[in-house]
């Protein structure tokens, strides 16, 4: 490549990176709008306010609302799944793959709560879910994976089945999290550990092969 080259694409690279940072900004801005007002009474012009952009401009980045909120879905679902799939590949025993992706989830609310209350309040509960079926699948499957190799490596009773105890694991989990949005269940750092350990003491003690269970 020569020197030539390279300078004539730096500025494409340069407007490229301007774009993408934009387009996180409008992102960001929207789950904060969603978060405060909820979705449906949130206008466009309420996350280009937030985003400190013009009204027109978010246009060029996204078709709609309900674009925005799918994108919003779609990222950051992408994300946890990729952070569950690493838990899933690394060399720690069946249990503690789960103890993992137990903690991801639930100090997400730590880490993000405008973010979860979006993804609790207005995505789990959004008529276009059934788009994001399939992406949805993808957590339970990787979660069913785990519980079937504990199962194997004779960790987990082999009694239960292994795709209704994922859907328990998760269930539990998500419910935790929607009792925070809510504001139904205390929320401090020692909360969040005390969930983190009650929900694995209560699926794991349930699925682990007891030395009085022959199973």
């Amino acid at each position: 490549m020569t020197e030539g080259s390279t300078a004539q694409e730096r500025p494409a690279r340069d407007r490229q990176a301007a774009s993408e940072e934009k387009r996180r900004l409008i992102l960001d801005a929207a789950v904060r709008v969603f978060a405060r007002g909820g979705y449906h009474t949130s206008r466009v012009s309420d996350i280009a306010e937030e985003a400190g952009i013009a009204h027109g401009l978010l246009y060029h980045y996204f078709s709609s609302k309900e674009e925005v909120l799918a994108t919003v879905f779609r990222e950051n679902w992408g994300e946890l799944l990729g952070r569950l799939a690493d838990v899933e590949s690394s060399d720690e025993p069946a249990d503690e793959q789960l103890r993992g992706m137990a903690k991801i989830l639930l100090r997400s609310w730590r880490n993000d709560p405008d973010l979860v209350r979006v993804m609790v309040r207005e995505v789990a509960r959004s008529s276009h879910l059934n788009d994001q079926i399939e992406e949805i699948g993808a957590a339970f499957s990787t979660i069913q994976r785990v519980v079937e190799r504990g199962q194997a490596e004779g960790v987990f009773r082999s009694d239960l089945d292994p795709r209704l105890a994922s859907w328990i694991f998760y269930g539990g989990l998500e419910e935790i999290l929607t009792g925070w949005v809510l504001g139904q269940l205390p929320d401090g750092d020692e909360e969040v550990a005390r969930a983190e350990r009650t929900i694995i003491d209560v699926v794991c003690g349930g699925l682990t092969v007891r030395s009085d269970n022959n199973a």
